[in-house]
């Protein structure tokens, strides 16, 4: 009772400050989400699947102070690809800063300004993210759907010509920042979305994501490399047959990351990867959390995590795979690693299969270790410097998790920033 009490005054702290949007086509939404946060209340560290990570600088009733990034390089990020560019400052759009919201093949509304009560996210928004909470509860996942006062709606109807980037700048110290962003693949169609930028102090995200029969979507996003910031993100996505959906993520640095993907596979013959690397120094903790299930037959899943750690850094995975009955023929593959520069660092990793159908194939593995030392001793034997040794080896252990990106520019993007991460960090 005690416990329960607690989350549901932690709740009340972190909503008193908070304006409720309770008008329009969302409102039905916000109002299911509302009584189902009620319901939960905040998420503690006695709760399951927050025992790795301290929920407190998420759910206190105001944001530490994060110091502005000043750095230009967070911004350059994806710069060098041909992109439609959509603009944030602190959670609010800026228009001046942006493309106009227009691609071929493509529909764009801001959350703020969709006003018509038969637009077509009144069918995504808060329903794939209330479909999540099931078996495990997310609470700030129902934070953002109430109380989100911007985002961005994108429907892709035929093959998008150039990815849509959303740039997230933080500019305020004490920035208190909630976004809601809602994709619909229709059949056939395809579209990519990247995402960069602190976006504030502190960050909730909410991204919902239906992709229709035969559609594909891409998404790749860049976190950091700021050192203050905080972030709770949630990805939640349902797939018909034969579609596809593929996620990278690029964390470099950050007080506090908590990303959560939680992906249906509900239509035959369907395919979701989902991966990450980060690299952490010093103060940083880094949780990626992971449901997967799987509904439909002959579906595909892959889960591909990379942390490298020193100096103290806290890296976290816990990745689930559920294969309901009747979901035969699943290919689910899960790996999970870490390469810790120093004994300070630590790497924790809860791995599940939770299996109801006798024809699969699944497995899942985690690994946690040092540099090789046989394999640097090689490289410095062959007249490589040490840092430029190690540089190799950490690229080269984050490299299945970067060959997820289909995109090769893309790739080559993200594996440029790594280069200049460890550049600037000495091992």
């Amino acid at each position: 009772m005690a416990v329960a009490q607690a989350k549901q005054d932690t709740l009340e702290a972190r909503i008193a400050g908070l304006s409720f949007p309770n008008e329009g086509w969302q409102a039905p939404a916000r109002f299911d989400a509302l009584e189902r946060l009620g319901a939960m209340g905040m998420p503690g560290r006695r709760d399951e699947y927050w025992r790795y990570t301290d929920p407190s600088s998420l759910t206190s009733p105001e944001p530490l102070p994060a110091q502005v990034f000043v750095d230009t390089a967070e911004t350059m990020v994806f710069d060098a690809i041909d992109r439609l560019k959509l603009v944030f400052v602190d959670g609010v759009f800026d228009a001046e800063a942006s493309d106009d919201l227009e691609l071929s093949g493509v529909e764009i509304d801001l959350l703020s300004q969709a006003q018509s009560d038969i637009h077509w996210a009144r069918d995504i928004y808060g329903v794939l993210e209330a479909r999540g909470q099931t078996p495990v509860q997310r609470p700030l996942a129902a934070l953002g759907t109430a109380f989100a006062t911007e985002g961005v709606l994108i429907r892709a109807t035929a093959k998008a010509p150039k990815p849509i980037a959303l740039v997230y700048v933080h500019k305020s110290e004490t920035s208190d920042v909630i976004l809601h962003n809602c994709i619909r693949v229709e059949a056939g169609a395809e579209v990519t979305v990247l995402e960069s930028g602190p976006a504030a102090a502190r960050f909730t995200k909410v991204m919902e994501v239906d992709v229709a029969e035969g559609g594909r979507f891409h998404h790749i996003r860049a976190q950091g490399p700021d050192q203050d910031r905080r972030a709770a993100t949630h990805i939640f996505a349902r797939l018909a047959a034969q579609a596809l959906f593929k996620s990278f993520t690029l964390t470099a640095n950050g007080v506090m990351t908590r990303n959560e993907a939680v992906l249906e596979l509900v239509g035959d013959d369907c395919v979701a990867h989902v991966a990450g690397a980060a690299v952490g120094d010093g103060m940083f903790h880094h949780d990626d959390t992971v449901f997967i299930t799987h509904e439909g037959q002959r579906c595909e899943s892959r889960q591909v995590f990379k942390k490298v750690l020193k100096n103290g850094a806290t890296g976290v995975f816990q990745g689930k795979i559920l294969v309901k009955p009747g979901a035969q023929k699943t290919d689910g593959y899960q790996i999970s690693q870490s390469l810790l520069l120093d004994e300070d660092s630590q790497f924790l990793a809860k791995p599940e299969l939770e299996i109801y159908a006798d024809d699969v194939k699944c497995s899942h593995g985690s690994t946690s270790g040092a540099i090789d030392d046989t394999a640097l001793f090689y490289l410095r034997s062959r007249g490589v410097p040490l840092k430029q040794a190690q540089s190799l080896m950490v690229l080269a252990f984050l490299a299945e998790a970067i060959a997820e990106i289909e995109d090769e520019g893309i790739a080559e993007d993200i594996r440029q920033r790594l280069e200049d991460w460890l550049a600037s960090h000495e091992h």
